[in-house]
């Protein structure tokens, strides 16, 4: 049996077009665990989770996350001082980060807010609560694997009732009857599990159009990319020559086409159901980079205890 990443120059005719794909599918393939709103400078909890617009508080976990927990025992605080809760900020790579930092923003006050803005004003609420439901019933198996590694059998348990009680009765996950079942657990992903396993987080890192990341959930984020069969049974980012999948493997137009798109739909949807607290964290954060970064390693931190 021949296993060949999507995109790789040994599978593709086109060596510049195969290599510009591969690198394009793994920053934007949306069907990986999170992260939150890739583009904008505020932490995303890793792979949202079902939105409830949550007010104008100024905390920078992302409000689909934020439902999911819906009572959360303690807020993070996005103006706390560097260095509280114990949490070491080792970010020896902040000069660059920093720039990338702002790139993202800048990105975002450009491009992605106002894009958010139209598609809100054109979009109901419960639409988009819809949307985000969706796609994250669709992550529902790397989290049941993570939990599976981590020896999680009870979390195991209820992200499979999850799916299959959203997936039938909930219209393809559209609507969250799960939650409703009080069918609840902490979301995981391989970044927590690495951590599980001892794993050290290594340096903070901020990459361009993606939430802030440790070097440990960066490669987590990647990994979850690959443990998710949509992305090697449905739309073929991985090919197994002896399982055919819904799109052939030869029409990778139209593979990269519904990824790129169903990606550019989630993080659209995720930031139009942000925009009002966002913008509140912004206006209220002097050093916001600092804040940020204090605050995705302290909800790390918690998500990892968990």
């Amino acid at each position: 049996m021949t296993i060949r990443a999507y995109g790789a120059a040994t599978h593709l005719r086109g060596l510049p077009y195969g290599l510009v794909l591969v690198v394009l599918l793994i920053l934007i393939s949306g069907c990986a665990n999170r992260p939150g709103s890739p583009t904008i400078p505020v932490p995303a909890s890793e792979q949202s989770a079902a939105p409830v617009r949550i007010g104008n508080e100024a905390t920078v976990a992302s409000a689909p996350a934020a439902a999911r927990e819906s009572a959360p025992e303690e807020p993070f605080d996005p103006f706390s001082k560097p260095g509280e809760a114990g949490i070491d900020e080792y970010d020896p790579w902040e000069p660059l980060n920093t720039k990338v930092f702002e790139f993202n923003r800048q990105v975002d006050r450009w491009i992605l807010k106002p894009v958010a803005r139209a598609y809100n004003f054109i979009m109901p609420d419960p639409l988009q609560i819809g949307v985000s439901n969706f796609f994250y019933n669709l992550r529902a198996t790397p989290r049941l694997v993570n939990n599976v590694l981590q020896g999680k059998v009870k979390g195991a348990g209820i992200e499979v009732g999850r799916f299959l009680v959203n997936t039938t009765i909930g219209l393809a996950g559209f609507i969250d009857v799960a939650e409703r079942l009080d069918l609840n657990t902490p979301e995981e992903n391989l970044g927590q599990t690495l951590a599980f396993y001892g794993v050290p987080p290594g340096p903070y890192v901020v990459v361009p159009l993606m939430p802030p990341f440790t070097v440990r959930d960066l490669a987590g984020y990647v990994g979850d990319i690959f443990l998710n069969p949509i992305h090697w049974l449905v739309l073929p980012i991985i090919e197994v020559d002896a399982i055919p999948s819904v799109v052939p493997h030869s029409n990778r137009l139209t593979t990269s086409l519904i990824l790129i798109t169903a990606k550019v739909t989630d993080v659209v949807n995720d930031r139009s159901l942000n925009l009002e607290k966002y913008q509140g964290v912004e206006e209220a954060t002097l050093d916001l980079y600092s804040a940020v970064r204090n605050a995705y390693l302290q909800k790390r931190s918690k998500a990892i205890q968990e």
